[in-house]
């Protein structure tokens, strides 16, 4: 039986939810699922041991509010508009095809039509915080399937607040029996409602919020009382609480505070809602549900597999490549936290019984429990149905092909996958020290911009064999990847070897389990960002700059500068700079490689990576930033690179029988012997008494003027040219 004392049964419910809530954490499913068991096993089905009464009830009508509200508060209008028809036709597409087909299933399996109606619009819906959490979880929630899917699930928030405006007025006219004047009404006070939200918007939220941030504590509070006013007035006016929270949420979501209002709601909305979830656990009747296994079923599996083929059909139509659609898919198979509210506004309204109610919370404990692992294994879902996927791809899925595609002249000296910000600041600095790249990435946004880069981008999916197959591997010394996960990096270390790779393939890990592990799966190198700028973090906040701080008895104006391969300073002694003459300012200070050198006199070499510490006034200290950041004049740099020939020794060569330090080709030539084949047996840097013989090669490096003079030279010592030249 229940305990007497509320607090007593709050106690039980709040222990026995983080009691199942870390296990359900430890099976990796949504809390969601944890709630509603508790209420399952507390409540009357179970052990009865605690109701959910009126003053428990009221705490979950404040969650759902809540949760309106931030709903309303962080919709992001940009994001359909930007992704603009593959956002509006797969959330109205999905939305459509399941409500029509939920409908027909429902009076098949003997529903009314009002039951049937509400199982439909139920069906419908996905859980954004289950998918959001899910994708960030998984770091995709801002690959191209990630946004794809957060875009039609505004669509479907937007849907569902209409769905509740429509079911209030249709229990408004079903209890007057005039519906064409309370459909009149409803619109009347629909439009009173918006313009005195947009009045407010527009003349007195501004200035109030304004007002009230003086207070962090404040501004929430009244956020929160916004909140819980406009829902007590939609409700008043027949619209429900959960549409008068929404509006009160998109009436602040154009503030500049929205995200720290937003930000501070969320646990207080996870915490109310716990009671809204234990209430339906509490509401289902076991006994019933024996009955209700069926037709649970056979919805579930509606909304498992139906629910994403439209997503895919429709997908695939609009020119997306079968794995987008596949990924994006997962992410509308299960039900939403709004299709329990729906089922629990019906019911308010009596418009079903809690028997349906019951079969729409066994709907969402399947189907929200089995999703979750499609999501959180999707790619791995994705490999092994992949080719039986082909029909949901056009053959020419012009949405996610770039034009450029195909068209790079040159072959590149590193492959990058992945124009993240981590990605695109690498490809940059590439660019930079002269290095020839080609960049693939899976976002088509960012290929269409790809005519502002310095460098080619092709459209390209890291995961996909054949996609590796068309990219210039062979030519290619490195590969890297800055893309995230361990799956996706992974299947790129299996299709490279696959494809026969010769070349280094570098991979970025964001967690030493992963860095392990792509070093044992053959990774040349791994990347660590957080801890590489961790390093220089506290490089700063520690370094020499911040010991002359820390020393000096007087406020000094110091200036860190850290020298770049191509600046013109790079190589050069302190005192041909003239930086003091130029600027007034000094170089008091360079940390290089952990040792710090401290007033550097006028012979001291500057080397790229330096770390300069200048003293001087705030003028002459930004003169001396834009010299030092000046880059090299590059005209003639080909000569100062270097390159490498083969050649090979015949039988009658003037050099047989003589020693490396006889020939003494740096000082004739200016080349270096760096390795000799014989046979089979290739020998790295040979002694100096290593004496040629007949048929061997030479592997030579010099100065491309070097290598041309000695190549000039070689018919006088009858040298044939090797294999063809390789340029480093």
């Amino acid at each position: 039986m229940p305990l007497d004392h509320l607090f007593y049964e709050t106690a039980l419910i709040l222990a026995a939810s983080a009691a199942l809530g870390g296990l359900t954490l430890w099976l990796r499913q949504p809390l969601i699922v944890a709630f509603i068991l508790v209420g399952i096993l507390v409540g009357p089905s179970g052990l009865n041991l605690a109701g959910v009464d009126e003053r428990l009830q009221l705490l979950a009508e404040i969650g759902i509010t809540v949760l309106l509200f931030v709903v309303g508060l962080k919709l992001d209008l940009h994001l359909i508009k930007t992704l603009g028809p593959v956002a509006l036709a797969t959330g109205l597409g999905q939305v459509a095809f399941t409500s029509l087909f939920g409908f027909f299933i429902g009076l098949a399996l003997g529903f009314s039509i009002v039951g049937a109606l509400y199982l439909a619009v139920a069906l419908t819906f996905s859980s954004t915080i289950i998918i959001v959490k899910l994708l960030s979880d998984k770091r995709e929630i801002d690959a191209l399937h990630g946004r794809i899917a957060v875009g039609f699930l505004i669509v479907q928030d937007i849907a569902v607040i209409l769905a509740m405006i429509g079911l209030n007025a249709l229990g408004a006219e079903a209890a007057s029996g005039h519906p064409l004047l309370d459909g009149l009404l409803v619109l009347l006070k629909g439009t009173g409602l918006l313009i005195a939200v947009g009045l407010a918007m527009r003349f007195i939220l501004p200035m109030l919020l304004a007002h009230l941030a003086r207070s962090q504590e404040l501004l929430i509070l009244f956020a929160l009382a916004w909140a819980v006013l406009l829902a007590a007035v939609g409700d008043f006016l027949g619209f429900s609480k959960e549409v008068g929270a929404f509006l009160a949420g998109v009436s602040l979501a154009s503030t500049p505070f929205r995200e720290a209002i937003a930000g501070r709601l969320v646990s207080l909305r996870d915490f109310l809602l716990l009671f809204f979830f234990i209430s339906l656990g509490a509401q289902l009747d076991l006994a019933t549900v024996g009955a209700q296994i069926v037709p649970a079923l056979i919805f579930s599996v509606f909304v498992l597999v139906g629910n994403p083929l439209i997503v895919m059909v429709i997908m695939g139509v609009m020119g997306y490549r079968k794995r987008t659609g596949f990924l994006a898919g997962l992410t509308v198979a299960q039900i939403s936290e709004f299709s329990l509210i729906l089922g629990a506004l019906g019911v308010s309204l009596g418009h079903i019984d809690r028997e349906t109610l019951g079969l729409i919370t066994l709907i969402g404990l399947i189907t929200i429990g089995l999703s979750t692992y499609l999501i959180l294994y999707s790619h791995q879902i994705y490999n092994r149905l992949s080719p039986w996927l082909g029909v949901f791809e056009r053959r020419h899925p012009y949405r996610e092909i770039s034009e450029k595609e195909g068209k790079t002249s040159e072959a590149p000296d590193i492959i990058l996958f992945g124009l993240g910000r981590y990605g695109r600041n690498i490809a940059n600095h590439l660019v930079r020290r002269g290095k020839k790249l080609l960049a693939v990435d899976f976002d088509p946004q960012i290929v269409a911009e790809s005519g502002h880069f310095p460098f080619p981008v092709l459209y390209g999916d890291a995961e996909d064999p054949e996609q590796l197959e068309n990219l210039p591997l062979r030519q290619t010394r490195w590969l890297v990847s800055t893309l995230p996960g361990k799956a996706v990096n992974l299947e790129i270390i299996k299709a490279l070897r696959t494809q026969g790779y010769a070349g280094r393939i570098v991979l970025t890990a964001h967690s030493p389990d992963e860095a392990e592990t792509f070093r044992r799966a053959g990774a040349d190198k791994v990347l660590w960002p957080y801890v590489d700028a961790a390093e220089l973090a506290v490089d700063y906040l520690s370094g020499t700059r911040e010991e002359l701080d820390t020393q000096s008895p007087w406020e000094l104006h110091l200036e860190e500068v850290k020298l770049r391969p191509d600046s013109a300073a790079s190589g050069r002694k302190i005192g041909k700079i003239a930086l003091r003459t130029r600027t007034g300012a000094s170089i008091v200070a360079v940390a290089r490689a952990g040792i710090s050198y401290y007033d550097p006199d006028a012979d001291f070499r500057l080397f790229p990576g330096d770390l300069l510490v200048l003293l001087g006034n705030a003028e002459g200290l930004e003169q001396a930033c834009r010299i030092l950041e000046e880059r090299k004049d590059t005209a003639g740099a080909d000569e100062k690179r270097f390159r490498m020939k083969e050649v090979l020794v015949p039988d009658n060569s003037a050099w047989m029988g003589r020693s490396l330090a006889d020939l003494d080709l740096r000082r004739q030539h200016g080349v270096s012997v760096i390795g000799i084949q014989r046979g089979a047996e290739r020998l790295i840097s040979p002694r100096p008494d290593m004496v040629v013989q007949p048929g061997d090669v030479l592997l030579v490096i010099g100065s491309p003027l070097a290598i041309r003079d000695f190549m000039e030279h070689r018919e006088d010592d009858n040298i044939l040219p090797g294999k063809p030249e390789e340029e480093k």
